[in-house]
């Protein structure tokens, strides 16, 4: 029996053993188990935002572009009533070169010293002068009184460019408007040196492509009803024109025109599409090349530089058939330049 419980108790001795081995392993795991465990990170600071472009979006390489300009019809006829029963050609020169501004003052001069030339001559000094215009001012050259007209008022001319930029549709539309008052009120009628269309669009051509009229009207008289008794007759007058031949083809000449329906200006054959968003970047295609300001040394001036004399501009501004008082430069004479006289004057 001693030997029993001798037994017993040594198996309850071995039993307790394993219990505290046991327990003493599970503390062991417990304690390696939470050892093993990650410590909570704490929470950052807030940074501060900053807005950056995607990356994808590229980065502005200019400003971001001028909006272009908006007028009403009521301004658009103010800024087309000095010109709006202008010969079609030379609206439409006038219009493409209003949107150069910056040439007009050089040119203007340069016209205006250059008076006396005509004909092969004129389009003969453009070119040898190397002159740094755009060829839409260039084919204003023969036109000193209009270019005059230009330099003379920049606000309005550059108010012009700027409306045939952005509005040229709405521009074709205040001439039609405000020919059709001149039509309505009878001042706008065919003569010896234009012909008049009445519709559906008022079209004004030079009876002779050669020669193109400059007429000269008031438009405070002939866009308004005529007072009684006046004459409309003399509301209007046609008198002074230039001589355009050939020798002007390369710059549009004979070649330029409406197309009214489609709103399209046409220059040399070619639709003009300057506008607003290209106008730094837009060539129109002529035969003639625009020289580049500081390309060099420019030619020497192979011409005598005479001024219009205070006569001569008056003739222009009253429209009327002007007498030519230099038909012949001194320094032309010296070097034998023959001047054909294609100006009529």
């Amino acid at each position: 029996m001693l030997n029993r419980r001798m037994r017993k108790t040594s198996l309850m001795t071995s039993m307790m053993g394993v219990s505290i081995a046991l327990f003493f392993a599970a503390e062991l795991f417990t304690v390696a188990s939470y050892a093993q465990a990650p410590l909570p990170q704490p929470t950052p600071p807030p940074q501060e935002q900053t807005q950056q472009p995607p990356e994808q979006a590229p980065l502005p390489q200019a400003p971001p572009q001028q909006a272009p300009p908006s007028y009403p019809p009521r301004e658009l006829d103010r800024l087309v009533s000095p010109i709006a029963l202008y010969p079609d050609p030379l609206l439409a020169q006038i219009l493409t070169a209003s949107t150069f501004p910056d040439d007009i003052p050089a040119a203007a001069q340069w016209a205006d010293q250059h008076h006396y030339l005509s004909g092969d001559a004129l389009a003969q000094a453009i070119t040898a002068d190397q002159v740094p215009w755009d060829p839409s001012v260039q084919a204003l050259l023969p036109f000193p009184s209009v270019l005059e007209m230009m330099a003379s008022d920049m606000p309005w001319t550059q108010e012009l460019g700027n409306a045939v930029l952005s509005q040229r549709p709405d521009v074709m539309d205040a001439v039609q408007r405000e020919r059709r008052l001149a039509w309505s009120y009878g001042y706008l009628r065919p003569n010896p040196t234009v012909v008049v269309s009445p519709g559906p669009y008022i079209t004004i051509m030079p009876v002779n492509p050669a020669f193109i009229v400059v007429p000269y009207y008031n438009p405070a008289v002939v866009f308004v009803a005529p007072r009684p008794g006046f004459f409309v007759g003399l509301g209007i007058r046609y008198g002074f024109g230039i001589s355009i031949g050939l020798a002007f083809r390369p710059w549009g000449w004979g070649y330029t025109r409406f197309d009214w329906g489609t709103h399209v200006v046409i220059v040399n054959n070619a639709p003009w599409r300057r506008t607003w968003v290209n106008r730094t970047t837009y060539v129109h295609p002529y035969a003639v090349r625009r020289f580049a300001p500081m390309a060099g040394p420019r030619p020497a001036e192979r011409h005598e530089l005479v001024s219009r004399s205070p006569q001569e501009r008056e003739y222009a501004r009253s429209g009327r058939a002007p007498k030519e008082e230099h038909v012949r430069a001194p320094k032309e004479k010296r070097e034998g330049e023959r001047h054909e006289g294609g100006e009529r004057r």
